[in-house]
């Protein structure tokens, strides 16, 4: 059955290609003194992503998805032409044979002569075997054909290996350096936490302790106090450092304290089958809680909402707020955040037109 239904795509694909290359070679000879116009680049690259869908390629792999005015879609389609029509010479060749076949056991099934001929068992065999072997040759062109046009359109639109392993090199050095940053980044933020709240909160408790001792006995229920403040400020600064509870309770454990601390009503949507690599864990942590932050802080949120779902080999998260929006992917926590996705190869988006909602999306990849 998958069998043939793969045959089935395959004709089906061939033939759109010839219909496809017949139209192309009446109208790319029209396009090509107007091919600098962007309104037909446009289209030239709508028809290059029609024929990458027909192929089954992804036409972000092949480039289609850029603003490219180098003109590679049409010598493409261009190019193609003779692999269409060569594609419809097989297809006649094939029609040629069935109808012949279909005519052929039409008449000798009610007894009547086909083209002069009375059927025998020599001629029946013979036929048979001639058939079998057309129809071979005829799909095996059909998937040559297939084959012909997905390495041509890969050749002509898919990025030089050596170009793509550049382009890799510079995104994996730009990454690294990225990394780098946003954990100086996060160090200096950890610092400035560390003495502005927890070492003023600890030099307050140490005066109060002195003054108690020299006397003042009922100071030390502030010193008490300042101390209960100061190991709370401290364990917040150790989760926003790593979340130990990552480990032991996993991800929706985690996600759930984010949601108790946090000054606005958030509700979290936990969705995975499979605990993923701890790097996904905790990117997917800080994600959440830097968006939960900002939310509360920046956007004047009335509600958050956290989904944490799978989508094929990636682990999606989402976070959307009520706020005000306008948050720009640039900032410092948010670019941070990119940083950290960017360095697992994984995509950040954020989406806030000025008035809201504000959404941040990241895929991680678990595969």
């Amino acid at each position: 059955m998958r069998l043939a239904a793969e045959g089935l795509r395959l004709l089906g694909s061939v033939s759109l290609g010839t219909v496809t290359a017949l139209l192309g070679s009446v109208l790319i000879p029209l396009a090509l003194p107007f091919a600098g116009r962007r309104a037909v680049q446009a289209a030239v690259r709508r028809v290059a992503v029609l024929e990458a869908r027909r192929l089954r390629l992804d036409p972000a792999m092949l480039r289609l998805d850029a603003d490219r005015s180098d003109g590679q879609e049409l010598r493409y389609l261009a190019a193609r032409v003779p692999l269409g029509v060569l594609g419809g010479l097989v297809l006649t060749l094939l029609w040629a044979g069935v109808s012949t076949a279909v005519g052929l056991t039409w008449s000798w099934s009610r007894g009547l002569p086909f083209d002069g001929m009375e059927p025998s068992a020599p001629l029946i065999a013979y036929i048979g075997l001639a058939g079998l072997v057309l129809l071979f040759l005829d799909l095996t062109g059909l998937m040559g054909v297939d084959a012909l046009e997905r390495r041509l359109a890969v050749r002509m639109l898919a990025p030089d290996p050596t170009e793509a392993l550049r382009r890799r090199i510079t995104e994996l050095a730009e990454s690294r350096a990225g990394v780098l940053a946003a954990v100086d980044s996060e160090r200096r933020r950890i610092e400035r936490d560390l003495h502005d709240g927890l070492q003023q909160r600890l030099v307050a408790l140490s005066m109060l302790v002195g003054r108690a001792r020299r006397g003042r006995p009922e100071l030390l229920a502030q010193a008490h106090e300042q101390a209960q403040l100061a190991l709370a400020e401290l364990r917040e600064v150790a989760w926003r450092v790593y979340p130990s509870g990552l480990d032991s309770l996993g991800l929706g454990e985690a996600l759930a304290g984010v949601a108790e601390r946090s000054g606005v009503p958030v509700k979290v949507t936990y969705d995975l089958s499979v605990r993923p690599p701890d790097t996904v864990e905790t990117a997917a942590y800080f994600v959440v809680s830097e968006a939960v932050t900002n939310a509360a802080k920046h956007a004047q949120a009335a509600s958050v909402t956290v989904e944490v779902r799978e989508q094929d080999t990636m682990v999606v998260v989402r976070v959307r707020d009520d706020g005000v929006g306008g948050a720009s992917a640039t900032g410092g926590g948010l670019s941070g955040l990119a940083r950290r996705v960017a360095a697992l190869d994984g995509r950040f988006t954020v989406t806030s037109p000025p008035g809201g909602p504000t959404t941040i999306v990241a895929e991680l990849p678990c595969g």
